[in-house]
């Protein structure tokens, strides 16, 4: 009994954790907003109408969230960084790369840029679409400016979900390159039992989900836009919004505790 209530006790500790996080709220919202978009069809009715009360209330959640993106996109480089990497992209790109910055291929100089570009399309999303919530809460009394501001908010964050997936299709052909390089080292032996083996597998199976993510989101956008009505209609638009909300959820849950050897 005294057991089963401590498990119970650290599924709520770690269900109050993650719902702490105002990203994962949000992305809980965004699940609904997009899965009643799914249901609705563009119908008006209860569906349509959550799906819009739920869209105005996630913008709240995203009032001044560009400054995270901006902050990234302005933050210090590492000294002794060469001014061409500097100016193509940030060196946070490059940190995670485990190379050494003066060995660094014309590639990856192009995915700092993407990274760049991306961080500076997302921060001017995020900042546009509290324009929208102005206008659409009223506070803002321009309606036409309103949708246009809003169409170009969306078009900003189409770019930055493909951007976002040119980085990512990067990073999974690296990884490929350095997991094929190690499985040679590694012929003799168990790869799986390998720790840098599984790091780097780790690391794939996530940026694969995250392109996936990415994919769904260009999708999306281009839902939303009505740059394809005839075939990204509100149903397909809100079953992709949903799918990609509900990875967004799952990317955001707490990492899993190693346990601890005796």
């Amino acid at each position: 009994m005294s057991s089963s209530l401590d498990v119970a006790r650290a599924e709520l500790a770690l269900a109050v954790l993650y719902l702490n996080k105002a990203e994962a709220r949000d992305k809980i919202c965004r699940a609904i907003q997009y899965g009643s978009k799914f249901l609705s069809n563009g119908e008006p009715g209860t569906a349509q109408n959550v799906d819009k009360s739920t869209s105005l209330a996630r913008k709240v959640f995203r009032l001044f969230k560009f400054i995270n993106d901006l902050h990234a996109l302005i933050s210090p480089n590492a000294p002794g960084t060469p001014l061409p990497l500097i100016l193509l992209g940030k060196v946070l790109t490059f940190r995670n790369m485990g190379t050494p910055l003066n060995n660094l291929s014309l590639s990856y100089s192009s995915c700092g840029c993407l990274f760049q570009s991306k961080n500076a399309l997302l921060s001017t999303f995020l900042f546009l679409d509290q324009i929208v919530w102005l206008g659409r809460t009223g506070i803002y009394k321009n309606k036409e400016r309103t949708e246009l501001i809003g169409r170009i908010s969306l078009f900003c964050w189409l770019g930055s979900s493909i951007c976002t997936t040119l980085v990512e299709i990067g990073e999974l052909g690296r990884l490929s390159a350095s997991m094929k390089k190690l499985e040679k080292e590694l012929k003799n032996t168990n790869k799986h039992k390998n720790e840098q083996y599984r790091s780097k597998l780790q690391k794939s199976n996530e940026r694969t989900l995250a392109l996936v993510k990415a994919g769904m989101d260009i999708v999306v956008a281009v839902g939303l836009l009505q740059l394809a009505p005839k075939k990204v209609t509100p149903r397909v638009t809100g079953a992709f919004g949903f799918v990609s909300s509900l990875i967004s959820c799952y990317q955001l849950l707490p990492a899993p505790q190693k346990a601890k050897t005796t």
